[in-house]
């Protein structure tokens, strides 16, 4: 039976009125090949639909053809609304900057979390993807995350890469406060943690990892 995957990324383009921001494009990009060299369907979604605001940044000179060429899949993203957690196998988020003002408190978002947990599907998500966590509960009132082993965009990360001043919080720091057992690896390492079915990778560098952690347990 042929596997369904969600992909949700970040409709947010601002941090504030100077500094713009969005999806850490590798993060999409490298996850997507993976997946759609599997076979796997894929579904990208937004909390507002239509075109996914992209970080600059995060286009490098160095970025292959063949990740490239993902970015049209980019153009015209299902808005969240319309998307039934019953319809895929796995839930998948990746990061980028935006992802923390527009993710943790979707209404949508938060029960699709909720779904895809209790009906024992897979939760993963890399970077600041986990911003999606930081406020999603289950059907007990309990955090999503309490007591899981995990990772996210480290507290030193973010202050060293000078933006930890600009975010409405820090990703590491709100979620242990939501109970995590929150391991961090040296900055830019390639880590990720795996509790059931919850994954979630640490940086840009963690991503293919999440991605091939997630086709094995789909294989």
């Amino acid at each position: 039976m042929q596997k369904n995957i969600l992909i949700v990324v970040t409709s947010a383009s601002q941090i504030n009125s100077e500094k713009s921001t969005g999806l850490w494009f590798s993060e999409f990009a490298e996850s997507y090949l993976a997946f759609s060299k599997q076979g796997f369907n894929i579904t990208v979604a937004s909390p507002l639909g239509g075109e996914t605001p992209i970080d600059q940044n995060s286009l490098s000179a160095d970025l292959h053809q063949e990740l490239l060429d993902t970015e049209k899949f980019l153009a015209n993203t299902t808005r969240l609304d319309e998307v039934k957690a019953a319809d895929y196998d796995v839930i998948f988020l990746p990061g980028g900057h935006g992802t923390m003002f527009d993710l943790p408190d979707n209404e949508k978002l938060q029960a699709l979390l909720r779904e895809f947990y209790e009906a024992g599907k897979m939760v993963a998500a890399v970077c600041h993807g986990p911003a999606a966590l930081v406020h999603a509960k289950l059907s007990d009132g309990k955090y999503l995350v309490e007591g899981k082993r995990m990772t996210a965009f480290t507290d030193a990360e973010e202050k060293a890469a000078g933006l930890d001043q600009f975010m409405p919080f820090l990703l590491e720091s709100k979620l242990r406060q939501a109970g995590t057992l929150f391991v961090a690896a040296p900055d830019w390492s390639d880590h990720y943690e795996v509790d059931g079915q919850l994954i979630t990778g640490q940086n840009p560098q963690s991503t293919l990892s999440v991605a091939k952690e997630v086709i094995a347990r789909l294989k």
